[in-house]
């Protein structure tokens, strides 16, 4: 009498259950809530002083679409606009929604902070009207003049941490935040003019350098013709 046939080998069970495990990842990550994609255009903040003891901040928004994220992320956009997967389609009403809530004012003021000789200069929104076209101003008001001023800038930060924003201060100073780095210490005021006035006269001796170096290359091919004719 003939033996039994052995059963399927454990292997072939063990895959087949690695390929339904498989499978139900790709399911569970199709219907994964939709996320912020911070790898688009980035975010621009420029700083100057609106008066000698206050910051001004200006923040605009890199993708259209962020704000629409933002606007999830605080609570304002309406339930039907919210799938059962946490997935969320752009509006391009989206802007407004933020612009009439009090819950993005107090975002920018927790995510753009500044202090000025260690102690906090306290912020408000000047203005917010066209949010996607002109961004938002903020300003800073601080204990006394400023002459530099730490700018914390954490916008957006929290729904990625690889968010960035580009950031220009007077005299041409920049910077990049992230969010491994969501700090650094500007220089405002008679420091940036100073600057400033340094980097113009650094331009202008470098062109007159250039300048010379053309005029010195002229002469020489100057010579060097007269020089053949003359042996002609």
């Amino acid at each position: 009498m003939s033996p039994l046939p052995p059963s399927a080998p454990p292997r072939r069970a063990l895959g087949s259950l690695l390929l339904a495990l498989l499978t139900l990842g790709v399911v569970v990550g199709v219907a994964a809530p939709a996320q912020a994609h911070p790898f688009g255009d980035p975010q621009t903040v420029t700083l100057r002083l609106g008066a000698p003891d206050v910051v001004r901040v200006h923040w605009r928004v890199g993708m259209e679409d962020d704000l629409t994220y933002l606007a999830q992320d605080l609570d304002l956009l309406p339930a039907d606009r919210v799938m059962l997967d946490g997935a969320v389609d752009h509006s391009d009403a989206d802007p407004a929604l933020l612009e009439d809530s009090p819950a993005l004012d107090a975002y920018l003021l927790e995510h753009i902070t500044v202090s000025s000789s260690g102690r906090g200069c306290v912020g408000s929104v000047v203005d917010k009207d066209d949010l996607l076209d002109d961004g938002v101003t903020l300003d800073y008001r601080c204990a006394d003049a400023v002459t530099s001023a730490d700018v914390r800038v954490s916008m957006l930060t929290d729904l990625s941490p690889a968010y960035t924003t580009m950031a220009t201060g007077d005299g041409g100073e920049r910077a990049v935040y992230d969010g491994t780095h969501p700090d650094h210490t500007w220089s405002l005021g008679p420091a940036s003019e100073v600057r400033e006035a340094r980097l113009g006269a650094s331009a202008l001796v470098q062109l007159g350098t250039v300048t010379l170096g053309l005029l010195a290359l002229a002469l020489v091919v100057g010579l060097l013709f007269l020089r053949r004719r003359g042996r002609a």
